[in-house]
């Protein structure tokens, strides 16, 4: 296969999930955007605390604009403003809140009692050189620090440092516009007094989401016009290296099993065989996880690469009732290297064969191809790869969705026999393949690749059933 067409699917890929990353991005920012509209702040954080001192404080907040290259928007609130709310538990108790510089705060409070939520506590203005053990509240599973103290403070409403504070009985609110500093939040009673139990609520809103999401949008729409047609173009390109075989349709091509296309005497379009290859090792499959490491990173770029092509295809079905040959034949081979390294790996354990990193037909134990349809039905397009495929696809997850699953529990019993024994259990073997049979199927079917619908059995052993009127072979 051409090194280009690989080149062009890949940087289609990255460049397509960079796309569609920033366009969920734009989404959410879209959606932070109209939730602030109005005026509004939308609510970031909301919880109950508890303090056995004269205040809680919250985490310091260092902000400096020359490093954002931000300093003419700090002072108009353009970066980010905050919306504190605060109510005391307490029926009847004033509650005050106030937002200061850290330092005046650490003086404020030195040698009192208080609370800090966060990893600092301010001593005159600097962090504990001994801070006491940091412990979560049970309340809030937020960690707290209950700084010592016997020093009564003064009323924080007397004070004048504050850059911002409100006091009274019932809910307090304050507005804060992000500007250069060390900024501290601080929770009191009115009086001073202890202890201090208050529903605290911070909102947050900010005028950069209008030009910011706007070009995130804008970003993720050209990555996407960049991406999407690079990702076609390479599949196509490696459809067309992969030998469709004879001109009458068939990918087949000259299989002495099925020397003719698809009709109504095979069981299915899809040929899917298996063969046990000699004696897998007892000890390889326990780090086969780790062979295959490589083989599961491009299958995730292939299968996403995939996703993208069986959209495409649907619209052409939906408007031409054909399948593209070339996306065709790149979405079978990535079934078909996903079934090679499955029969290698924990979907069979039947081969110790290093898989092959290639899309194309090669010597291998386990193989799969899919019959090319002249023509599919334009309606089915729509419901057949989800609604008509409920049934089956329930049932296959039941059969091979988890290590729970009647797959999983083979392979498990077929691994410990290997271990133990040395011998791959051939009943076992047969049930596997009926299993994955039953799953590819269906796979074929919800990708598009066919609109003949599943059958409901399982049809085991290593090779596909005889068509109909005709002796198996082999």
């Amino acid at each position: 296969m051409r090194p280009l067409n690989w080149i062009l699917l890949v940087m289609g890929v990255l460049i397509t999930i960079a796309g569609l990353g920033l366009t969920i991005g734009g989404a959410v920012l879209a959606g932070a955007g109209a939730a602030q509209s109005d005026g509004q702040y939308p609510v970031v954080y909301e919880e109950n605390f508890q303090s056995a001192g004269h205040a809680i404080l919250a985490p310091p907040l260092v902000f400096d604009a020359s490093d954002t290259g931000s300093s003419d928007l700090a002072s108009t609130g353009e970066i980010a403003s905050a919306r504190v709310q605060v109510s005391s538990v307490v029926s009847d108790q004033d509650i005050f809140i106030g937002i200061a510089d850290s330092a005046d705060i650490g003086d404020y409070l030195d040698g009192v009692s208080h609370t800090v939520l966060g990893d600092l506590s301010w001593q005159s203005g600097q962090p504990s050189s001994a801070p006491p053990e940091w412990f979560p509240s049970s309340d809030t599973g937020v960690r707290q620090q209950e700084i010592d103290g016997t020093r009564t403070p003064e009323l924080p409403a007397d004070q004048d440092f504050w850059a911002v504070s409100a006091s009274g009985v019932g809910t307090q609110e304050i507005t804060f516009d992000l500007q250069p500093g060390n900024w501290t939040l601080v929770v009191m009673n009115t009086d001073a007094s202890r202890p201090v139990w208050a529903d605290l609520q911070v909102g947050a809103r900010t005028e950069l989401l209008d030009s910011g999401t706007l070009a995130v949008w804008i970003a993720g729409l050209l990555a996407l016009l960049l991406g999407i047609p690079l990702l076609l173009v390479g599949a196509a390109g490696l459809g067309r290296d992969i030998s469709l075989g004879s001109s009458r349709g068939s990918s087949l091509g000259a299989d002495p099993a099925y020397p003719q296309p698809y009709d109504t005497l095979r069981v299915h379009p899809l040929t899917f065989t298996g063969h046990l290859d000699g004696t897998p090792s007892r000890g390889l499959w326990l780090i086969k996880w780790l062979l295959v490491i490589p083989h599961y990173l491009i299958l995730g770029l292939l299968w996403f690469a995939q996703l993208i092509t069986t959209i495409a295809a649907g619209v052409a079905i939906l408007f031409t009732g054909r399948y593209p040959r070339s996306w065709f034949a790149f979405s079978v081979g990535v079934l078909r290297w996903q079934w090679r390294v499955g029969f290698y790996g924990y979907a069979a354990l039947g081969t110790d064969r290093y898989p092959p990193f290639t899309l194309a037909h090669v010597d291998y134990p386990a193989t799969l191809d899919v019959v090319y349809p002249e023509q599919l039905s334009r309606g089915l397009v729509l419901v057949k790869w989800w609604l008509l495929a409920l049934p089956h696809l329930f049932i296959v997850a039941l059969l091979t969705g988890n290590s729970g699953s009647l797959l999983g529990l083979l392979i498990l019993i077929i691994a410990v026999a290997l271990l133990f024994t040395g011998r791959y259990l051939p009943g076992l073997f047969d049930l596997v393949m009926g299993t994955e049979r039953w799953a590819y199927r269906v796979v074929t079917y919800t990708l598009l690749l066919r609109d003949e619908y599943p059958p409901f059995r399982l049809d085991q052993g290593p090779t596909d059933p005889a068509p109909t009127g005709m002796e198996a072979t082999g």
